[in-house]
């Protein structure tokens, strides 16, 4: 059985973020602004020997999520960017503090079986009605949905997505897709 390791975050609004940030000879910092570094390495960076004692650990005997400020819990391993990092130190690592207590409102796709409740209710009770799901799986089966997201993928198109809640979720078998282009 895995284990999961939740690791509370460095001070993203600290002296040693702002360092960061602010670096302009910082490796780290040009990975940064240049693609992205994993947020592990960088809360070791801000936080030193106690958030780097806990990242070995996690990671050695389970799996790292970090509580990250106003964007709730995120794997050790994501990329994130200097834009990121400001974000986090804009919201207080306080208990009392709504962007920190409650998950971001991002939108939360399921890209799997909608037919039965084997997904969706237990993703109900977390996400309630910003669960949504892209419409056309209803009445597909896994082949189906795979090809329509690869095509998706390939072009660039996103699918419409609806809440799960009170959608159709069965209906007759759409017709199948036309070769790829």
């Amino acid at each position: 059985m895995l284990t999961v390791f939740l690791l509370s975050p460095a001070s993203c609004a600290g002296t040693r973020a702002q360092l960061l940030i602010k670096s302009q000879t910082s490796p780290l910092t040009a990975r940064l602004t240049n693609g992205g570094a994993p947020l592990g390495e960088v809360f070791t960076f801000m936080s030193s020997l106690y958030f780097r004692g806990k990242l070995a650990y996690a990671t050695r005997f389970g799996r790292a999520f970090v509580i990250t400020p106003g964007r709730g819990l995120l794997p050790a391993d994501v990329l994130i960017r200097v834009d990121d990092l400001r974000k986090m130190a804009t919201v207080p690592v306080d208990e009392t503090e709504p962007a920190f207590r409650e998950p971001p409102d991002d939108r939360v796709v399921l890209l799997g079986s909608v037919a039965t409740d084997k997904y969706v209710g237990p993703l109900l009770d977390v996400f309630g009605d910003r669960l949504l799901f892209p419409a056309t799986f209803a009445g597909r089966g896994d082949m189906s949905r795979g090809g329509l997201l690869l095509r998706c993928a390939r072009t660039g198109t996103p699918l419409d997505c609806v809440p799960v809640r009170g959608a159709v979720r069965h209906g007759p078998k759409p017709p199948k897709l036309p070769p790829p282009a």
